[in-house]
């Protein structure tokens, strides 16, 4: 079996095989390096890193074709790569971070499901196996009066029921997400768009974060813990938020907001994607996505509970994944 930890590694107590993991993450020709997605899917074992710091990528597919010159091009500088992850961890360690990798039993269950999981996750608070059955709640950042409160009679339901709350720390629909569910003793995970040691953005809720973590919740973070907020982050930022829940419910969202991206990862994740009825009635968008089957229109609380599955189950299939993993060896 792989290393594990229940609730990650301490950054300065991080295992050889880990370090390896991300030094791969860090090699670049120019600004370009290998997949992270193809790394998660390819080094979740011993063998899987051997391989791939010997110059190969055993995946048959057209991200491997892509990423294997970068690979053979960027190893010779691996020494380089591995300062760049010694001054990341440092300054994780600094923050109190802590991390989990795909080489970890603990890493989350759902994420695992997903082919463009990331690698690693940095995260303030703690891990939890409850977030097996979890619910994204998303939406705009400019969010209506009547979308905010349909916002917290969401997820109060979600909370009363016991579901895990996920959303991304924005200002309007997330931070309602966020806010209720503290109010409402539940356990939230704000997925960042930032590095774990950066700034929070955006500033105005530093204290809902500082929140979130006091009251049991975490926060997580995909990236270098250095990296600053950038334009392409955000939208990386709803693939995890996606990945790591069962479904995905949207409360408002016009047709450029980051929410209609996440409910399309959703659904290209296969997980459930909830639209409330009035962002259906509203949206051209969300109505496509319910003629093609893709989505479920929700009037009531129990559309979203009717549909999703127990914790349990979500750490049976992760750990079915990780064993396909192993099996491959």
């Amino acid at each position: 079996m792989p290393p594990t930890t229940e609730q990650g590694w301490l950054p300065s107590e991080l295992p050889e095989l880990h370090h390896d993991l991300l030094a791969l993450c860090a090699l670049r020709v120019g600004e370009t390096s290998v997949d992270w997605s193809l790394l998660a899917r390819t080094c979740q074992t011993a063998a899987g890193i051997e391989a791939v710091l010997g110059g190969d990528l055993p995946e048959q597919s057209s991200a491997s074709r892509k990423s294997l010159p970068v690979l053979r091009s960027a190893l010779p500088r691996l020494a380089e790569a591995r300062d760049r992850v010694s001054a990341e961890l440092e300054a994780a360690e600094r923050a109190g971070a802590r991390i989990v990798t795909v080489l970890d039993e603990a890493y989350p269950a759902n994420l695992r499901l997903v082919p463009d999981l990331p690698p690693f996750l940095f995260f303030l608070g703690r891990l939890s196996a409850r977030d097996g059955r979890s619910v994204a709640v998303v939406g705009t950042r400019r969010a209506t009066e009547d979308g905010m409160r349909r916002a917290a009679r969401m997820t109060r339901g979600l909370v009363e029921a016991d579901v895990v709350i996920y959303s991304g720390l924005a200002k309007g629909i997330d931070t309602a997400a966020h806010r209720t569910t503290l109010q409402g003793g539940g356990r939230t995970v704000a997925v960042m768009g930032t590095g774990i040691a950066a700034k929070v953005y955006p500033a105005e809720n530093r204290g809902l974060s500082r929140a979130i973590v006091e009251g049991g919740g975490a926060l997580f973070s995909q990236f270098w813990p250095t990296s600053p907020p950038a334009r392409w982050t955000f939208p990386r930022r709803n693939v995890v938020t996606s990945g790591s829940t069962l479904g995905s419910v949207v409360i408002e969202a016009s047709s450029t907001s980051g929410a209609k991206l996440q409910a399309k990862f959703a659904a290209n994740h296969h997980k459930q994607v909830f639209l409330l009825r009035s962002l259906a009635t509203s949206e051209p968008w969300a109505a496509k996505m319910l003629a093609e089957h893709r989505a479920v229109e929700v009037a009531e609380l129990e559309d979203v509970l009717s549909r999703l599955g127990s914790a349990t189950q979500a750490q049976q299939a992760g750990q079915q994944r990780l064993q396909l993993a192993l099996a491959d060896l």
